[in-house]
């Protein structure tokens, strides 16, 4: 067994797990796994650049991740950066950072190696599931990308598309500065065009019709399973694997979208990071649900962080 570190640092969130992996066996035992929302991405989309308290944020949760990854013991860590940080012009003011307080490099994926992680991560315990047909569709819907991966026991085709939770509500559902309380038809209407304009470029690369399971990964995709299960608390043991209907992904997008901060903030499971930007990741489900017509999102809770364990250890 080798004790290794993960780090997945997005456009909204900073997660970290420290895990012990046997590639031999294919085993993964779990000692740490934590997530902070930081908004690395904040306002990238619109001035090109990282936002100097966006990028404190950041480094307050990687000074906390470097306490963890030294009182466990790692023998390896491995930082992933992504969306975020491939856009913005000051990404070395990042790089940087992340170098003096966690002793690594954060390598700034592209769009594919994101895919081919999160596929590794969220299908290593799936392939001898009988009741799950292959193909495999994994889509990771991040804060500032979206990425789509088909494949059996390796990856048959990947694409990334600019389509996320954080990219879409500050491109569409902010008015004055402001976010829209609750976002207007027209509004609705303009993110969901974009949204089909991004799954017909991944169409371009990824056969999403093949898909006969569709494994959903990430915030949006977890909150909307917890909702859809009653939880009264974030329960990850529930929520991993759990199987939610395309009708109810399509009323709880409608109940998010048509409800105020107040509203959604008030929801048990919801994590105050993700209230403003819940809705857009809902709807982004929803048209990949409607446009690979899944009749249910089989959801889980590994995902990136677990591929990119895997990847030390191999």
């Amino acid at each position: 067994m080798k004790r290794v570190a993960a780090v997945d640092c997005g456009t909204n969130s900073i997660r970290l797990l420290v895990a012990d992996v046997d590639p031999a066996t294919g085993e993964l035992k779990e000692l740490d796994r934590r997530m902070q929302i930081v908004r690395l991405g904040q306002d990238v989309d619109r001035t090109g650049r990282l936002a100097p308290e966006a990028l404190e944020r950041t480094f307050a949760a990687c000074r906390e991740y470097a306490a963890v990854i030294k009182g466990l013991g790692a023998e390896r860590v491995r930082f992933v950066a992504t969306s975020a940080s491939r856009d913005a012009e000051n990404r070395a003011d990042f790089v940087r950072g992340v170098v003096d307080i966690l002793g690594v490099e954060p390598e700034v994926i592209t769009g594919d190696q994101e895919a081919e992680f999160s596929f590794n991560g969220a299908t290593k315990e799936l392939t001898g599931r009988p009741d799950l047909a292959r193909p495999f569709l994994v889509v990771d819907i991040g804060g500032g990308s979206t990425e789509f991966v088909l494949g059996d026991d390796s990856v048959r085709a990947a694409r990334s598309v600019d389509v996320g939770c954080v990219r879409m509500t500050e491109r569409h559902l902010v008015h004055k500065g402001e976010i829209s309380d609750p976002p207007t038809a027209a509004q609705i209407a303009a993110m969901k065009a974009d949204i089909a304009k991004a799954l017909d470029h991944a169409e371009e690369a990824v056969p999403l019709a093949e898909a006969a399971t569709l494994v959903g990964l990430a915030g949006s995709v977890t909150t909307v399973a917890a909702i859809a299960l009653g939880l009264t608390h974030y329960d990850s043991e529930a929520i991993h694997h759990s199987r939610i209907p395309l009708a109810k992904v399509r009323e709880i997008t409608d109940r998010l979208l048509t409800a105020t901060h107040a509203e959604r903030a008030a929801i048990p499971v919801m994590h105050p990071g993700r209230v403003d930007v819940i809705g857009a990741g809902a709807l982004v489900l929803l048209a990949i649900m409607e446009r690979t017509g899944a009749e249910e999102v089989v959801v889980s809770e590994h995902d990136i962080l677990d591929g990119i364990a895997w990847s030390i250890a191999d």
